[in-house]
């Protein structure tokens, strides 16, 4: 009967350290963007690179669906 207890009270424990990480969390504004994420997808990503179209290659591709 005393396990029940102990693993009663660390649950509670636990239970609260996760509630005091998301209310700092909240609190610190890592939850204010809320619509940058929905339509980051949506737009091209300009600070990646872009390869020139002299790098890409322009021979077909070999037909390596049949072995002879």
């Amino acid at each position: 009967m005393n396990i029940i207890f102990l693993l009663i009270s660390i649950s509670i424990l636990v239970a609260v350290l996760f509630l005091g990480a998301f209310l700092w969390a909240v609190r610190s504004g890592q939850y204010e963007d809320d619509y940058t994420p929905s339509v980051r997808i949506l737009f091209d990503n300009e600070l990646t690179h872009k390869q020139p179209l002299t790098s890409i290659s322009t021979k077909p591709m070999e037909d390596t669906a049949h072995v002879s």
